[in-house]
């Protein structure tokens, strides 16, 4: 799901991830995600149905409003995007340590 982003060069790539913990995305899990793409330098946007929002904003995450079951689509152009796909995939798998 890699596209080339004509303007710099640089590709865009994007992956979906499904939140499985009992409480969706709420507060801490929001600042996990937002934590981890922060370290990032580029864009990072999460999408849900027809929101998105940039992924290093704890407010934008957290008014996704993404419970349990809810796909998230991640769009990034940054370096090492593979890298930051796994990080995410592992918070992700852990249920962001809620259980």
């Amino acid at each position: 799901m890699s596209n080339s982003n004509e303007n710099d060069g640089t590709e865009t790539h994007s992956f979906m991830l499904t939140v499985s913990n009992k409480m969706g995305v709420h507060a801490r899990p929001a600042a996990m995600i937002v934590r981890i793409a922060s370290r990032y330098s580029g864009e990072i946007w999460v999408s849900k149905d027809e929101e998105k929002v940039n992924a290093k904003s704890i407010m934008g995450i957290m008014m996704l409003a993404a419970a349990k079951g809810t796909e998230l689509l991640f769009e990034c152009t940054i370096e090492n995007a593979m890298e930051f796909e796994n990080e995410m995939s592992e918070v992700f798998a852990s249920k962001f340590q809620d259980e």
